[in-house]
């Protein structure tokens, strides 16, 4: 049901790609486009079609509280990386999850402009096609380490001193935390500024890949809160994870 309704949203998103799609602003100096309504609309139209008991957060539909009180969740994000996706740049992607009990437990996450599908169900893995996914076994020194993160983040001399192999910023945040899943990179970072609808279906793919999604003190994001806002985060191969929070730590007091 995600696969398709996210391939679908993909291709409807894809006609308006490269041909000036109308934009506007929303409060928080965020942009929207025209492409982001339409397959919000294509993706509740086929999710809540097909499972009308569930609940509905997403970006670009106006939030409810109704939610709160559903067993299952729909965790929608129609484009994860407006910005890209309006200057031309292929990194966005189409995010769908349903979360259950705080935590997702189904994933999907599509990169229309490559026709890459990931997807993941809690115990049973996360997959590409056929090629099960399984995050990077770099272990222990984050020295060498490939890391992605906000424009401006990682030119703090910390990340120099660990001689860390920087990558650039990835427009989609989902994409740069699903990244950690199937081990192009090793570690991925998010400011405070993220959303459920950004985080939720990377974060059941890096899961299922064997990393992990988590706070700077090491607790687990929780999805379907009153306020679905996330303070800084990391992903990264299970091997990192220690050292991670320490690099953060340090990071906290500079």
């Amino acid at each position: 049901m995600l696969a398709a309704a996210v391939r679908e949203a993909g291709r409807l998103a894809l006609g308006y790609f490269g041909n000036e799609p109308r934009v506007w602003m929303k409060a928080g100096d965020s942009p929207v486009s025209e492409a982001d309504i339409e397959a919000d609309r294509l993706l509740r139209g086929r999710l809540l079609g097909a499972r009308p008991e569930y609940g509905w957060l997403s970006e670009e539909t106006a939030d409810s509280d109704d939610r709160l009180d559903r067993d299952r969740v729909f965790v929608i994000d129609p484009i994860d990386g407006t910005r890209a996706f309006i200057a031309g740049n292929p990194l966005w992607t189409v995010s769908a999850a349903v979360v259950e009990a705080g935590r997702p437990v189904a994933a999907a996450l599509y990169q229309p402009a490559t026709d890459d599908l990931m997807l993941a169900t809690a115990g049973r893995g996360a997959w590409r096609g056929a090629h099960r996914l399984g995050a990077s076994r770099r272990e222990g020194t984050l020295a060498g380490a490939r890391v992605s993160g906000p424009h401006g983040y990682l030119d703090r001399s910390l990340f120099q001193r660990e001689r860390m192999d920087v990558r650039p910023s990835i427009p989609s945040l989902a994409l740069r935390i699903a990244q950690v899943a199937d081990g192009r990179l090793d570690l991925a970072l998010a400011s405070g500024r993220a959303h459920d609808w950004d985080l939720a279906a990377a974060d059941l793919l890096v899961q299922e890949a064997g990393g992990r999604l988590s706070t700077d003190r090491g607790h687990p994001v929780r999805y379907n809160e009153r306020v679905p806002r996330h303070p800084p985060l990391f992903a990264a191969a299970p091997g990192l994870i220690a050292a991670t929070r320490t690099l953060l730590a340090a990071l906290a007091k500079a």
